[in-house]
């Protein structure tokens, strides 16, 4: 595999705290060529041997938006157990419903744009269901849980112009963890 020639925003760039677009269908060329470039890049950063190789950080979505392009899609890529990818293309995406439960990552969220490590919890929905339009323009409805929601909320954020590290509350870091469960 070879690895695709992106260009992934430091959080210091200020294009990552503004709002994406929605985006029209048909998608450009360049849209398609970027969704398949995000979705082996993610790919290869989840194959230790291409992750060692490049020297990547694994990742398991990216966010037009990480690209420069403020266009509302994202990809995520969910390694499964038997070591096959699972691709999602998530685009002009809206959550219809949410859980009450609250959960977060134990070790910590992460973030291709976020170059350090971060201390903290980022709390998010359980399981939702969120309502986007696939890569041909179908409206789609998916109910996701425990880690691909947390995924799907992470790059929903980006379109916001959002990162994670703007939802952990400096003073308090562990703040309300008692409420939450760990994942």
């Amino acid at each position: 595999m070879i690895l695709p020639n992106l260009k992934i925003l430091d959080e210091k760039d200020k294009r990552l705290h503004q709002k994406s677009k929605p985006v029209n269908f048909p998608l450009s060329n360049n849209d398609q060529k970027m969704i398949e470039d995000m979705i082996l890049y993610l790919k290869m950063s989840q194959i230790e041997e291409e992750r060692v190789k490049y020297d990547l950080r694994a990742g398991w979505g990216m966010s037009a938006v990480q690209l420069g392009n403020l266009k509302r899609f994202f990809v995520i890529v969910e390694e499964l157990k038997d070591h096959s990818f699972k691709n999602y293309i998530v685009i002009n995406p809206e959550i219809i419903s949410h859980s009450e439960e609250l959960i977060y990552v134990g070790e910590g969220e992460g973030c291709l744009s976020v170059n350090r490590d971060v201390t903290g919890i980022v709390p998010r929905y359980a399981r939702m269901t969120v309502r986007f339009q696939d890569i041909n323009g179908n409206q789609v409805e998916l109910r996701v849980r425990e880690d691909v929601a947390i995924a799907f909320q992470h790059e929903m954020d980006h379109l916001e112009g959002i990162l994670f590290v703007d939802k952990i509350d400096p003073k308090n870091p562990f703040k309300n963890k008692e409420y939450m469960r760990e994942i």
